[in-house]
């Protein structure tokens, strides 16, 4: 039996503890909540499974190995100290991310560049040659962490922010980043036993990762390559099995509708949801949330409207007042879930909310407000046995507490940081995983204000790998970009009897219309 080691996955401010009971229902061990990120043990599988199925993770980190350093030379002495012939051969490339909070260290990229000076110096005095930078698509990428003297070196076995989930075809201005759109979803306990209804959509991400959650679909499951896959010790064999096991699949009987005024944003978000093969599931519709009616099925109401921050929205009170309207006269019955930034916009709804969870949406500091929709006074209610408050919901509003606490928005804002990738603190690491000649450690701080990775700019392979065996291929293209076929030597078939999709690009499911292409 493979050995567990010791992995960290990182998160965004105020989901901490929906990732924490994922990885706990993933069967993960040892699972604690730090600040923006979960750390847990587990095998090679749990690390894949981890990256594959993972509704609310940006990252999953993998740390090799902890030391202290009071200097740059410290630094480069410890990194020297690890046979990095392990991890990297002499004619693969590698990039180094790092992340500083320390009086001795002003600047993260000194760091990075020590520790790939370590490296590329420990191979070479081996071997006569040396490993190449490749800031784009690496073969291994190491992420460096220091918060005063404590530093952490880990493997980032994801790449591409896990976000990043593969189907979106196109976006409109300010969309909603898919790990937020998920974890605002579960966040509500909606599983896919009633409708899902967003009435300002956008370009359908909540829909998107609604009929996921409903029906237990992994969200990596569109994406072309993971970071694991490109090291040494990769076992296709197994990654395979994970990838093409649907036996914790589940059929949605409901249905998901989006609504949007803007025809542009309407046709963005069916292109989406075709690309994810949701189209059975999903029906979008151009419709102005004023001329919103009552659903005659039991349904809930998700939905992110414009703030007027980063998006211009002219009559942005007169907007919230008019959602207020709609809920209370078309929407009895029903909880409706809005995610806002200004409180002046919450105070135009003319509402009293029965929950309010603190989250940040890219660097704002927003709220998540549940409005529970139902006839007369809220005391006749309860008297007649509502439940305006779950014991879940009542753990989620005392999270309010500890964000307001350690609210660092300002001075973060003031860093330029923009918690694209999220932030780690204050956590224990597992002692199992320390070398036996060290002390066992105290709790610390493990920081991370990365700076944030926008499509195009470096960090991120646009190119797919040849690992990913055509995957999501349509007659040898991706529908996404239209990219050229591309051949793949030593291909083998689905393992396990699994036929849900055929990784030579074709589908064999035909019954089943989740993954027809020919619709493309």
């Amino acid at each position: 039996m493979e050995q567990n080691f010791e992995l960290i996955a990182k998160t965004f401010m105020g989901l901490e503890p929906v990732l924490a009971k994922e990885l706990t229902q993933l069967g993960a061990n040892d699972v604690q909540i730090g600040r923006r990120m979960v750390s847990f043990t587990g095998d090679k599988e749990m690390m894949y499974r981890a990256n594959f199925q993972l509704h609310t993770a940006i990252k999953i980190l993998k740390p090799i190995r902890h030391f202290k350093a009071s200097s740059a030379d410290d630094v480069y002495e410890e990194i020297k100290k690890i046979d990095w012939g392990e991890y990297l051969a002499d004619d693969k490339t590698f990039a180094v991310d790092s992340v500083v909070f320390s009086e001795e260290f002003r600047h993260s990229k000194f760091v990075s560049y020590k520790v790939k000076d370590a490296i590329v110096d420990q191979l070479r005095e081996r071997t006569g040659k040396r490993p190449n930078i490749s800031v784009t698509n690496p073969d291994l990428r190491l992420h460096i962490h220091i918060a005063e003297d404590d530093c952490t070196l880990c493997l980032d076995s994801s790449g591409e922010s896990l976000h990043r989930r593969g189907y979106r075809q196109e976006s409109v201005e300010a969309p909603l980043n898919e790990v937020l759109a998920a974890g605002i979803i579960l966040m509500t306990g909606w599983k896919g036993d009633t409708d899902f209804i967003d009435p300002m959509c956008g370009s359908g991400t909540l829909l998107i990762e609604a009929a996921l959650i409903a029906r237990n679909m992994a969200p990596g499951l569109f994406r072309k390559e993971f970071a694991f896959e490109k090291w040494p010790d990769f076992d296709a064999d197994l990654f395979d099995e994970i990838y093409n096991d649907d036996s914790q699949e589940r059929e949605f009987n409901h249905h998901i509708y989006g609504y949007d005024v803007d025809f542009k944003a309407v046709n963005t978000a069916r292109k989406n949801v075709k690309a994810a093969g949701l189209s059975d599931c999903i029906t979008i519709e151009q419709q102005d949330f004023k001329d919103f009616t009552q659903p005659q099925q039991k349904a809930i109401i998700v939905t992110n409207p414009p703030y007027g921050e980063r998006i211009s929205t002219p009559n942005l009170l007169d907007t919230y007042r008019m959602i207020g309207e709609r809920l209370k006269h078309q929407f009895t019955g029903g909880d409706a879930w809005i995610l806002s930034y200004r409180e002046e916009c919450f105070e135009q709804i003319g509402l009293k909310p029965s929950i309010k969870i603190p989250l940040f949406n890219g660097s704002l500091e927003c709220e998540l407000r549940k409005y529970q929709m139902f006839d007369g006074k809220m005391k006749v209610f309860r008297s007649e046995g509502g439940t305006v408050k779950t014991d879940e919901e009542k753990r989620q509003m005392a999270e309010k507490r500890r964000f307001k606490k350690e609210r660092d928005f300002k001075q973060r804002l003031t860093e330029q940081e923009e918690n694209e990738e999220a932030d780690i603190r204050s956590f224990t690491f597992h002692r199992h995983e320390l070398k036996p000649e060290r002390k066992p450690r105290t709790p610390r701080e493990f920081s991370d204000s990365e700076e944030t990775r926008r499509p195009g700019k470096p960090g991120f392979s646009r190119k797919p790998s040849d690992s990913r065996k055509g995957r999501f291929q349509k007659d040898g293209k991706y529908p996404q970009d239209d990219r050229k076929s591309r051949s793949f030597k030593n291909e083998k078939p689905n393992r396990g009897g699994h036929e849900r999709f055929d990784r030579q690009g074709g589908d064999k499911r035909k019954n089943n219309k989740r993954f027809n292409r020919d619709e493309d």
